[in-house]
């Protein structure tokens, strides 16, 4: 091997080991701050989302501000932290919940009479009567397939630091990849 050669092959190797830094100078606080990978797992939010599909969440929405009613979520499981659910949320901080016969209703002080909620995109109902009241930093989730959703109806709100982030892609499958899919327009 000539000097030359072993020159090369000390530059390839330095530019390999110097794309590897700027790749993780500029993933790494991308994936730990600001978005994330997530894959449906379940059909608890079908139609809005279907097992398997490939999204990416925006986290630093809720870093900055708070989650909004409709917004759909990734959060850590209540009851286990190491499980991930993907749910919409219904009833915001010192809110009350109130369930009958498959319509949400929002009791809270701009509506002490109480606030139907319109639910476009519910094509399962439930035939539920419940009532919850949520206290500061607590969220009430539901899945879009109301009927096959384990949600806060069983086991109760979400406390807001679980919240990992909003839906802001879906990638997959390919002929349903959108911007901030499953989101209300405002």
């Amino acid at each position: 091997m000539t000097m030359t050669n072993s020159k090369t092959l000390w530059q390839s190797f330095w530019e390999v080991v110097r794309f590897a830094i700027i790749a993780a100078i500029i993933v790494i606080p991308v994936r730990t701050w600001i978005a994330q990978p997530f894959i449906v797992s379940g059909s608890s939010m079908s139609p809005t989302f279907e097992n398997s599909e490939y999204i990416i969440l925006d986290e630093l929405s809720y870093r900055l501000g708070e989650p909004k009613r409709g917004d759909v979520v990734v959060f850590k499981y209540p009851n286990d932290t190491t499980k991930f659910f993907i749910k919409r949320i219904i009833g915001l901080p010192g809110e009350t919940v109130s369930i009958k016969d498959g319509v949400v209703t929002i009791i809270n002080k701009e509506n002490p009479k109480g606030l139907v909620l319109a639910e476009p995109y519910i094509k399962n109902k439930s035939r539920d009567a419940k009532e919850f009241s949520l206290q500061d930093n607590e969220y009430f989730v539901m899945g879009d397939n109301r009927g096959a959703s384990s949600d806060s109806r069983i086991w109760g709100a979400v406390p807001r630091d679980l919240m990992v982030g909003k839906t802001f892609l879906r990638l997959y499958p390919l002929n349903r990849i959108s911007i901030l899919p499953g989101q209300l327009k405002q």
